[in-house]
């Protein structure tokens, strides 16, 4: 018997026997992937060893690196100094526990983080992005508890932000995309309006659209005294388009808080660490928050480590007699590991060994350079980027701002395109987002938005969005 079926647009007869076979091909990976419709997928590549920003498959073909291993990596796939601490906290201890315990790798690294970050006085160690801000949610929302505050108990944030995959961060995040389907199990939160240039509502200017959004915000912090903190990605949100916060926005927003004495929280788990073009992006922006969560970049993207930072007079509310019980009742298995605590300590020393940080700011420039390149495609609508971050977005018409959308995932089949012109690409909905490993040179980024271009061309051509 034989079943019919289309390859690029072309049928053609395919014998059961066969089709039978190309399903036991998908069925030998037990692996689930990550926000990924699997029956669209028949086989992934193996990815079976790194060189510098590319990504070498089994079958010996490369990918340079456009996405940093979901935007951690700091210095390729193989920098030599990172992989020698692995292995030589390996030989130490690999992992002990912080519950009741310390080691030096922990402590070390605490010491750094508080040192670069103005006004954090303590570390509370997690193991990556989503616990270090469920962590945040509940110092913000403890620390008033501790004061004997008990009507402070809601959480507020700006519309399209996100802040992790769990059911907390999910809450504070909520983009409906990706979180609608359990929206019925998450905490209400007070949203503010975000100004994203491309997209102003009719009747407003840019200037006047910011001042609008933070009208709102004061009259919900005018208006209700239950806020016990606000909650924002620091710099750009990342997940929900590649939104670039306008000049003095963030400040402003940081004076409100004050000003209303509501705690700030910021989660630089995507923007700090240079990605952006400084290594406390808190502190370019002029607004010291009461608590900041790293993760990411921390280890170079070498490891997995999040970090909770923040201020003395946070920390102390959690100090008193045991059975007042004001500790905080959080801890994961590896809290602090060693081997990722040392591994952090390295990257921390090659940021200032290396400069990277003035490195970044001279190699991002090209982005600004060439975003020109980029509105010659037909399909590119927007772009946005700061720092070694880009947006490109998509649209049908330049006019009317109209999404491309695709019945398959727009993700497999830019992924796919961008693969065959050599680069690693993972997009967003209809955003193609270059974010690639912090130390890329300048001639691997020129390759990159080459490709970039060239795939998007390609895209456009082949498919009627």
């Amino acid at each position: 018997m034989l079943t019919l079926l289309r390859h690029e647009g072309l049928p053609f007869l395919l014998p059961y026997p066969i089709l039978n076979q190309i399903q036991e091909m998908k069925n030998l990976s037990s692996v689930w992937h990550p926000n990924t419709q699997m029956n669209e997928w028949n086989h992934f590549d193996k990815i079976v060893k790194g060189q510098g920003m590319w990504l070498i498959d089994s079958k010996g073909n490369k990918l340079l690196d456009g996405v940093a291993s979901m935007w951690c990596n700091v210095w390729g796939h193989s920098k030599k100094e990172l992989i020698d601490e692995i292995i030589k906290q390996s030989k130490k201890i690999p992992h002990s526990s912080l519950f009741n315990l310390t080691n030096e790798p922990a402590e070390q690294l605490a010491k750094k983080l508080v040192k670069i970050s103005p006004n954090m006085n303590h570390v509370f160690y997690s193991d990556n992005g989503s616990t270090a801000m469920e962590i945040a949610f509940k110092i913000a929302l403890q620390y008033w508890k501790n004061l004997g505050i008990k009507n402070k108990n809601i959480l507020a944030t700006l519309e399209n932000g996100y802040h992790g995959d769990t059911f907390g961060a999910m809450s504070v995040g909520y983009v409906p995309q990706f979180f609608s389907k359990f929206k019925d199990q998450l905490f209400s939160v007070k949203q503010i309006p975000v100004p994203n240039k491309y997209r102003i509502p009719t009747g407003y200017s840019f200037s006047e659209y910011q001042k609008f959004c933070l009208k709102k915000m004061e009259t919900l912090f005018l208006d209700n005294e239950k806020i016990a903190a606000f909650v924002m990605e620091s710099g750009a949100q990342l997940a929900g388009g590649v939104i670039i916060h306008p000049p003095g926005f963030q400040k402003k927003i940081s004076k409100l808080c004050k000003k209303y004495d509501v705690l700030l929280v910021l989660d630089e788990i995507a923007t700090g660490f240079g990605r952006l073009g400084s290594l406390v992006q808190y502190k370019a922006q002029d607004s010291i928050p009461d608590i900041v969560a790293y993760g990411k970049m921390l280890t170079g993207g070498y490891l997995t480590l999040g970090a909770t930072l923040t201020t003395k007079k946070i920390y102390n509310s959690f100090l008193g007699k045991f059975n007042e019980m004001k500790h905080l009742f959080h801890g994961h298995t590896f809290t602090g590991n060693p081997i990722a605590s040392a591994v952090a300590n390295k990257n921390l020393e090659l940021y200032e060994k290396n400069k990277l940080i003035k490195k970044i700011q001279n190699t991002s420039k090209i982005f600004e350079k060439r975003k020109t390149d980029f509105y010659q495609c037909d399909l590119v609508g927007d772009v946005r980027n700061k720092g070694m971050l880009m947006g490109i977005e998509l649209v049908k018409n330049k006019k009317e701002k109209i999404p491309i959308s695709s019945k398959t995932s727009l993700n497999k089949i830019i992924f796919e395109m961008g693969k065959s012109n050599g680069i690693y690409l993972r997009t967003l909905g209809n955003i193609v987002m270059l974010v690639p490993p912090l130390a890329i040179s300048s001639k691997e980024l020129e390759f990159l938005i080459d490709r970039t271009i060239l795939t998007i061309n390609k895209i456009h051509k082949k498919y009627d969005f």
